[in-house]
């Protein structure tokens, strides 16, 4: 009960603290935009090609929206001490990671619902595999989020937390499958595209929404959930080995 209370006052006060700002409200719309905007150019199609796009606008928002913000927030918050009183607290790290970092993945589901709803007024959305696209949704928020807590945790300036926050993000975005497809990578790269885990969600959307994937469905789910809890582990195991003496 304790637990549980700590961690809803820990969520609230994120949320009220960085993601209701004005600034990264509009961010997470004007972002999608800008990046549906981008695809449509580097298409030359018009309306048609919507379908094609939207697992690639989806996945990008995610992953850029989850990152910056929590490589932000907590590596300012380590920076100003305010992080160590919550190390003080009388609560297990794991669910005040899990309490520091549902924020984000939140936010980053939201950001994804933006290319959705923008799709909504130009396709007709009934015949996509919803069965898939949510779960893949909030596991790709899941480990992007746990993508930008190692990278907080690994680093002690913000400016530091952004760019290794890039080093990581667009390499994966080259590489896992939405501007050129797996298959058509040179060979000696395409199995780096199987180190990030975002290869793996994008082919769950390929699949829900265009019928069209490189690895089986399980592999892919099984993938995104590996890749979660391993990055939640080294994060931990970071917090304990530079944040708590």
């Amino acid at each position: 009960m304790k637990n549980s209370t700590a961690f809803w006052n820990i969520l609230l006060k994120d949320i009220k603290a960085y993601y209701l700002k004005p600034p990264n409200i509009s961010w997470g719309i004007v972002f999608p935009l800008a990046w549906t905007g981008m695809f449509f150019v580097r298409s030359g199609q018009g309306l048609e090609s919507i379908e094609s796009l939207l697992a690639g606008v989806i996945s990008i928002s995610i992953l850029f929206g989850t990152t910056s913000m929590l490589a932000v927030t907590v590596t300012f918050e380590k920076k100003n001490a305010s992080f160590d009183r919550l190390l003080l607290a009388p609560l297990p790290l794991e669910v005040l990671m899990l309490a520091k970092t549902s924020g984000a993945i939140l936010f980053g589901m939201m950001n994804a619902l933006v290319p959705i709803a923008m799709a909504s007024f130009l396709m007709d959305l009934s015949g996509l595999k919803w069965v898939y696209i949510l779960p893949a949704i909030l596991l790709i928020a899941i480990s992007s989020t746990f993508l930008g807590l190692f990278v907080a945790v690994s680093v002690n300036e913000v400016f530091e937390a952004q760019t290794f926050s890039n080093f990581i993000r667009f390499p994966m975005l080259f590489l896992c499958g939405l501007f050129v497809p797996l298959q058509d990578l040179p060979v000696f790269l395409q199995p780096l595209s199987y180190i990030f885990p975002l290869t793996y969600g994008v082919d769950i959307l390929h699949f829900a929404i265009q019928d069209q994937s490189v690895l089986p469905l399980s592999i892919d789910f099984g993938a995104l959930i590996g890749f979660c809890v391993i990055l939640f582990l080294i994060s931990l195991r970071n917090i304990h080995k530079r944040w708590i003496l």
